[in-house]
């Protein structure tokens, strides 16, 4: 009986503690997330983009094995070779939908969605979560997640 009232007693605790940080976050957290959040607000519009937030030596990490999972150091590594022939291969530009974006220090993770349309025609929907760090205002490195076997067919496709 005693260790079941501790063990109340700790996991009420334990919970009590987690729900009060989830809910302080700093100045310097809410900056953060509302760059990131604005930034994808501005690209859904089609007045800026996420990506204007990006430091000249940004480090992308795209996870997974497809071909472009890969490292890329620099922005303009990263756009000439994944974001740039992306484009290049959709009628309609994606047009993102943030799900949700959480903050911890200098870090926002994001999960969203993104609607465009190939050159053919075909839908090209997908889901990411983004975990980005900040130095600054400046994104410095990222770590995409994404469907990468829908995201390399894309990129394969000859139109």
């Amino acid at each position: 009986m005693k260790y079941k009232l501790a063990l109340i007693l700790f996991v009420s605790l334990f919970l009590n503690i987690s729900i009060a940080k989830a809910q302080e976050y700093t100045q310097q957290e809410i900056h953060y997330k509302n760059l990131v959040v604005n930034g994808f607000e501005s690209w859904a519009n089609g007045t800026g983009s996420i990506f204007d937030l990006l430091d000249e030596n940004v480090t992308w990490i795209i996870s997974g094995t497809a071909p472009l999972s890969k490292t890329y150091h620099s922005k303009k590594q990263l756009m000439d070779e994944v974001i740039t022939p992306l484009n290049q291969r959709l009628s309609k530009k994606i047009v993102p939908t943030v799900r949700t974006a959480y903050v911890d220090g200098n870090t926002v993770i994001v999960i969203w969605d993104g609607k465009a349309a190939t050159l053919s025609g075909e839908s090209y929907n997908m889901s990411y979560a983004w975990v980005m760090e900040f130095d600054g205002d400046k994104i410095v490195k990222v770590t995409a997640f994404l469907d990468t076997l829908d995201f390399k067919e894309v990129m394969e496709k000859q139109f």
